[in-house]
């Protein structure tokens, strides 16, 4: 029997391997026979039937694991741990800060998780238990997934970093509205990044606090880094925004200053031109008495006098340093 919602269920063999198991397998599977992996898409009707009436789980726990949204946080029940993580989203034309949410019921022997988007941190785990260099327990698949979640988390704050340096390098040189438009991006970005990842580091917080029975005390350690791994990045993310502020006020006075640059010479030239303006308009007007009308030399010797007067002009504004 095939379930299609059914991404994979293994069976772990404490050495950093596991066995799949089938549809059957998994109905007939008892706590004697090693610790249960199921790991559903919990978009796909046949996964919230196996949730739903399969698997024995309190109310809770089932509408946890189907919820459509969720927040980082951690629950304790009465036979286990509710964990709800949230990763980057690194899948195919996908945006990193789009966070795609992981739901975890563990108890001593059995872990089920649910998801509506691929997670490459969990599609790791899977690889290395199928080459037999994975974790060998439910406390070691819940700390490396906080600490896969986390490292993914770092290698997107690390090229926000770097697209800023780009941005702090090239601010004298290109200073636009492109710029500007990207730089709004990237702190978009990192405010949405530090939203969701903050409540991360809460939600292992409490999972710790729980301090569940069959939760390995080495795990503790790793959950513990991963925690600390989370302030330094919220840190870093503050930092970013920062910096992000600070080079989106110096590109927004640059452009102002190139802006002010502009009007300056327009008015400039304009100031230059307005009495040659005046009295070629003054000249051209058809009424009596215009001179040198009879002066076949006068359209020269007028030419002459507005050289001389936008030469003069230009001559002072230097002097008073306008131009």
């Amino acid at each position: 029997m095939k379930n299609q919602g059914l991404i994979h269920a293994l069976l772990l063999d404490g050495a950093g391997g596991a066995k799949p198991l089938n549809a059957h397998e998994v109905r007939s599977w008892q706590p004697e026979q090693g610790q249960l992996w199921l790991h559903f898409d919990y978009g796909v009707e046949q996964s919230q039937d196996w949730i739903q009436q399969d698997l024995g789980l309190e109310p809770l726990v089932i509408d946890s694991l189907l919820a459509g949204e969720t927040r980082p946080r951690a629950v304790k029940v009465a036979s286990g741990c509710l964990l709800f993580l949230r990763g980057v989203n690194l899948n195919p034309a996908q945006t990193p800060e789009d966070m795609v949410s992981i739901r975890v019921y563990a108890d001593e022997n059995r872990i089920i998780s649910t998801r509506r988007r691929r997670l490459l941190s969990v599609s790791q785990l899977h690889d290395q238990l199928m080459i037999a260099q994975g974790p060998c327990s439910i406390s070691q698949i819940i700390s490396q997934l906080a600490l896969g979640l986390t490292s993914r988390m770092e290698s997107v704050i690390d090229e926000v970093d770097d697209r800023l340096d780009v941005f702090e390098s090239d601010l004298g040189v290109a200073a636009n509205d492109n710029l500007h438009q990207a730089l709004s991006k990237i702190r978009r970005q990192t405010i949405t990044l530090k939203r969701y990842i903050k409540p991360q580091r809460e939600g292992l917080k409490q999972f710790l606090s729980h301090q569940l029975v069959w939760f390995e005390s080495e795990q503790v350690q790793v959950i513990e880094e991963s925690i600390n791994d989370l302030t330094r990045l919220i840190e870093e993310l503050d930092m970013a925004i920062e910096r992000a502020q600070i080079v989106y006020e110096e590109i927004a006075n640059l452009i102002s200053e190139q802006v002010n640059k502009r009007m300056y010479i327009m008015s400039v030239v304009a100031a230059i031109f307005l009495p040659l303006g005046f009295l070629t308009g003054l000249l051209g007007i058809n009424v009596g008495g215009v001179p040198g009308t009879e002066n076949p030399n006068a359209f020269f010797i007028f030419v002459a006098l507005l050289v001389g007067l936008f030469v003069s002009l230009a001559g002072y504004f230097k002097y008073k340093g306008w131009i």
